[in-house]
């Protein structure tokens, strides 16, 4: 990887924002870890050496203390967008309408507002590029999974609108869509603390994806050169095939 390279890498604190920050670092990028639990992130640049801002990117002035923070530190490279997550599975019949607008606000609107307030930055560098963490639920729904699916739909025509509009500028929209990926909390948060449903989700799989595969994405994403553009990169594990079609071992 060339040196000099800068990223700020949104949702670090755990699971793929965290694999990421480590796998960037590795690679020779500066980077900039942002999220809202500053103990783990104090952790994270103890281990690593990134950078670290605590904030709230559902908060306006949080992401405004982000572009400040991004400028006093010279050029921008790339944003990856990976702060998430998903509440709840209830039917749409059933949903409350506080976890939908929860899961817009840190999926949709955080998504655009940090990238937003960044691509002055980005658009600076000469080279900068805006990587949208979505997720097969982007383009497929199933049941049980309504707002999650909407909410990953609507940072998906983000990124797509995005593409479109910047044609021509010196500027990617690279996506990211995993599948089925074990992380310390993704299916924890969604079951609100219910540790039984959440080993159920990867119960008899073998080898789902773990946060340093969904990493190992990115970084390669993003090593391209920078006249190719990963419009869509869809990862999966081995055993899942589809959003319907997993192998379970017995």
């Amino acid at each position: 990887m060339d040196q000099g390279l800068r990223a700020v890498v949104t949702g670090a604190s755990s699971g793929i924002g965290a694999a990421t920050v480590r796998r960037l670092r590795a690679d020779g990028w500066a980077v900039l870890a942002v999220a809202r639990r500053e103990q783990r992130l104090r952790a994270l640049a103890e281990e690593t050496g990134c950078e670290v801002l605590a904030a709230d990117l559902t908060d306006a002035g949080d992401v405004a203390r982000l572009a400040t923070a991004v400028a006093g530190g010279g050029p921008l490279h790339a944003l990856v967008n990976n702060a998430g997550g998903a509440l709840g599975t209830d039917t749409v019949e059933g949903g409350d309408p506080a976890d939908w607008q929860a899961m817009f606000e840190v999926n949709v609107l955080a998504t655009l507002r940090v990238t937003q307030a960044l691509l002055p930055a980005l658009r600076a560098s000469g080279r900068g590029d805006v990587l949208l963490l979505t997720s097969t639920a982007a383009f497929t729904a199933y049941e049980g999974g309504g707002g999650y699916v909407a909410a990953k739909h609507a940072e998906g025509a983000i990124a797509h609108t995005l593409r479109l509009e910047l044609a021509g500028e010196p500027l990617r929209v690279l996506e990211v869509a995993p599948g089925m990926v074990r992380t310390d909390e993704f299916a924890l948060n969604r079951t609100r603390g219910d540790a039984a449903r959440a080993e159920a989700v990867y119960a008899g799989v073998r080898e789902p994806l773990d946060a340093d595969d969904v990493a190992d994405c990115i970084a390669w994403v993003l090593s391209r050169p920078h006249h190719v553009n990963v419009d869509l990169l869809v990862v999966r594990p081995r055993a899942q095939a589809a959003q319907h079609k997993v192998a379970r071992e017995a």
